[in-house]
Parts: structure tokens; C-alpha cells; sequence
């Protein structure tokens, strides 16, 4: 397998071996699976720190949105003074606008070497795994079961329509479900009464404001969607991986920032309730 990330494929697929090997040791069923899990789960844990400096960044930022919407109204003509006044309130409210990228651009390999490791791993044959592995002690005796509950990992739900019927479509759903309540979750929460007018002050800027609000609902629809498109025609072990991903993902973003934008629909029908 020639890739550029083998640094970190290598040693993924050793890891995963070893949880593969505890859970058969004690004869738990579906060993893949479950060691799929918990290396996704081990991997968040690692980018645990990293991912939390990115969410409390863009927390952040999203708090600061009506102050840099007044700096912008009031130095819309003044581009170095607008610069200038920014700046100084990220200073202030010691906020580096910058500090939500680099964890992002440190996680990226991870997750990537992670994601082929799950490609590839249903597909191998014995030869191809005990080749990678570091030690005869974890070599495989016989190739492991790649079902989960019965569901083949190596399959598509697309291929596997025709002979479980609309029951699979549940992965491709369930998929872009969690995608969606972790994207709405990073949005924040809609602002209070008095923070409304900064959206409504002149017809230049509430442009701006109205195509930057439109264009941020729609991807919070459209990308749960195409995640959900691409569930449906990726290997199961793939969304058994990204699924675990998203949620081990909705709890770290509620612990470091609440409820986000699921705030308004928890009240809304809180209160109907």
C-alpha cells in the first residue's frame, strides 16, 4: 500500500490489530467492528486537546461577530483603520484569529491516514495484514469476520439494497442526521433582540449579512447531505468510522460550548412541551 501518510497508516493498522485481538480474546462477537470503534474513539482522544483549542476559537469569534459588525459599519470607508480597530479587539478579548487553523492543519493527516486505514483494512487478505504488522505475537491466524451485526464492512449500502431492502437506508440517513446535529451545534445560537440591528442598518451591509447568513444555513443542509450521499456508496466500515467520529464530535463541541444553534430548537419545543 504506497502512501505518502504510511508513517501513521502503519502504525493505525498495528493499533487496531492489538483492539481487534483483546475483544476476540474474549470471544466478543464482531471484533472488527468493535475495534473500528475504538480506535476511531482513541483518535479523538488524542486530537482531544487539539480539537478543543479549535472549538473554543471559533466560539470565540462567533461571540465577537456583532462587535467586528459595528467596526465594520463604522470604519466601512477606512479599511486600515477597520484593520487596525480589529485587531485591537482580538487583542482585547484575547482571541488569535489563527488559532482555530492550526489544529485543523495538525489533525488533517490523522484523520486522512485514518480514513484509508478503514478503506483498505475490510479488503485485506491474511498475507497483505501480517505483512504490516510489527510483531509475530499479533500475527492473525485466520483472516477476521468483516461483518458487523451482520452488515459486511467491505459493502455499499447501495449494493446491498437489493437484498436487505429499505432497512439499509437507515446508515446513509442515521449518517447525515449526526453530521447535521454537529454542524448545527457549531453555529451559534440566534443573537439577542438588541444584536439584531447590526443585520438591519443599511442596505450595503445587510446584503453582506443576509448572503453570509443564507450561505451559512445552507451548508449546514447541504454538507450533512453529501455526507449522507457519500455514506451510501462507502464501504459500511467507513460510516461505522466517520458515525463514531461525528459522535464522539456532538459531545466534545457541547462540553466546550453548549448546545450551540440546537439551543433555539431545544427551547422552542421545550416550551411546547
Amino acid at each position: 500500500m504506497s502512501n505518502p501518510l504510511n508513517f501513521l497508516i502503519y502504525p493505525m493498522i498495528n493499533i487496531l490489530v492489538l483492539i481487534y485481538l483483546f475483544f476476540n480474546f474474549f470471544h466478543i462477537p464482531y471484533a472488527l467492528g468493535w475495534a473500528i470503534i475504538g480506535l476511531t474513539i482513541l483518535i479523538r482522544l488524542v486530537l482531544y486537546p487539539l480539537t478543543s483549542t479549535q472549538l473554543k476559537a471559533t466560539k470565540k469569534m462567533q461571540e465577537l461577530n456583532p462587535h467586528i459588525s459595528r467596526l465594520k459599519e463604522k470604519h466601512k470607508n477606512d479599511a486600515k483603520t477597520l484593520q487596525a480597530e480589529t485587531m485591537k479587539l482580538y487583542k482585547e478579548h484575547g482571541v488569535n484569529p489563527l488559532a482555530g487553523c492550526l489544529p485543523i492543519i495538525v489533525q488533517l493527516p490523522v484523520i486522512w491516514a485514518l480514513y484509508s486505514v478503514l478503506q483498505n483494512i475490510v479488503k485485506f487478505n491474511l498475507t497483505q495484514i501480517n505483512n504490516i504488522l510489527y510483531w509475530n505475537s499479533m500475527k492473525l491466524t485466520k483472516i477476521w469476520d468483516t461483518t458487523f451485526f451482520g452488515l459486511p464492512l467491505a459493502q455499499n449500502p447501495s449494493h446491498l439494497f437489493t437484498t436487505l431492502g429499505p432497512v439499509i437506508l437507515l446508515i446513509p440517513v442515521l449518517t447525515g442526521v449526526f453530521q447535521f446535529i454537529q454542524s448545527k451545534m457549531m453555529i451559534q445560537s440566534s443573537p439577542k433582540k438588541e444584536d439584531k440591528s447590526f443585520a438591519l442598518q443599511k442596505d450595503g451591509k445587510k446584503k453582506e449579512d443576509d448572503f453570509a447568513t443564507a450561505f451559512q444555513s445552507q451548508s449546514m443542509y447541504i454538507f450533512p447531505l453529501m455526507i449522507g450521499f457519500f455514506s451510501w456508496n462507502f464501504p459500511i466500515g467507513l460510516s461505522l468510522y466517520w458515525n463514531t467520529f461525528t459522535i464522539f464530535g456532538i459531545i466534545q463541541q457541547y462540553r466546550v460550548s453548549g448546545l450551540g444553534g440546537l439551543k433555539d430548537w431545544v427551547d422552542k419545543y421545550g416550551r411546547k412541551n
